[in-house]
């Protein structure tokens, strides 16, 4: 695993976890609930999207970050219903089953992106 793509997956495979640190923080405060919806609205989705293999072009980049939002807000439904429906939603769960999931997926290869796949992918860095 080259040095490039540790530096884009630990940020945020740490980025859920520094999510539910913040909750520690007085409730309604910035430093509170910045990072909780930054981490919730595209955490996950940058997650599985961006730990691609090669440098990804502007063009798969910009899908990539296009696709971050519907993607981690999707993820964010599917696990606080999951969550409710097993009547055990509360803010903690929720962020830590989200940090959860988006360690693992920063460990592994990311989805691949239709722009990548017709070639806005490069093999070196421009």
């Amino acid at each position: 695993m080259t040095l490039d793509r540790l530096r884009l997956r630990v940020p945020l495979a740490l980025a859920g976890w520094g999510a539910v640190a913040a909750t520690a923080l007085p409730g309604g405060s910035p430093p509170r609930w910045v990072p909780v919806v930054l981490f919730v609205c595209f955490g996950p989705g940058l997650a599985l999207l961006l730990p691609q293999r090669g440098t990804l072009r502007p063009a798969a980049r910009i899908e990539a970050v296009a696709l971050a939002a519907p993607l981690s807000l999707s993820l964010a439904v599917t696990v606080s219903t999951a969550l409710f429906l097993v009547r055990g939603f509360s803010a903690t769960a929720f962020l830590v089953t989200l940090a959860a999931l988006t360690t693992v997926a920063a460990a592994l290869p990311g989805l691949p992106l239709p722009a990548a796949t017709r070639g806005a992918v490069g093999s070196g860095g421009r």
